[in-house]
């Protein structure tokens, strides 16, 4: 009777310890799961938005339309609206350069020409219009214009003499507001007055050819 017994005590504990395998285990890969679901999402959630330049007159990469190319005379460009979102933390400054890094001839570029460079612009704002720098009282209050390569301040658009070039906007996030480096101020004297400032990039490119 004592050895009946113990058999069926044996029996049971084995059926208790089967039970208990059966919904525990289940239920701690749930709980795993589930840990590592929640952690994805928080982790997606708080992550920064990439920052972004977009025009509405051209996508990424495609062809930028005639209406912004360059004009009769070095005044008359059209600039195209930009517009960017997702600028990093701590942005006090945006930068913008416009350059064309296959003059003259993009099978063998030998310099990056310079096109539109204008600094100081505030982070409040996400856009500039069409035609910005024409007149000046479009311009953002406290923005500055440099040089570009036809030594004149402000927009001039693309007119490759071979080719189809490509021209990168490129929009810098700084962390500090640069001073007014004068009428004479040239992209490399920009550059040179935010490095070491730099928070993030966002980079547009658009294509032409005559």
């Amino acid at each position: 009777m004592g050895t009946l017994n113990k058999k069926m005590m044996y029996t049971e504990q084995q059926r208790t310890k089967r039970s208990i395998r059966h919904y525990i285990i289940p239920l701690l890969a749930f709980l795993l799961v589930t840990s590592i679901g929640v952690r994805l999402v928080l982790s997606l959630s708080s992550s920064p938005k990439a920052f972004t330049l977009r025009s509405a007159a051209f996508q990424p990469e495609s062809s930028i339309p005639p209406k912004f190319a360059k004009g009769k005379s070095l005044d008359d460009s059209i600039s195209p609206p930009l517009q960017w979102s997702g600028i990093p933390a701590g942005t006090v400054n945006l930068a913008l350069i416009v350059e064309d890094p296959d003059a003259p001839d993009p099978i063998f570029p030998k310099m990056t020409w310079v096109h539109w460079v204008l600094y100081n612009l505030p982070p409040t704002i996400g856009s500039l219009p069409e035609d910005v720098d024409e007149p000046l009282m479009l311009l953002p209050i406290g923005a500055k214009q440099a040089l570009n390569d036809w030594k004149v301040a402000g927009y001039v658009g693309p007119s490759p003499p071979i080719g189809r070039h490509r021209y990168y906007f490129k929009l810098t996030a700084l962390d500090v507001v640069l001073p007014d480096l004068g009428p004479t101020a040239t992209k490399a004297m920009v550059e040179e007055a935010f490095d070491g400032h730099i928070l993030g990039q966002a980079v547009l490119m658009g294509t032409y050819e005559n």
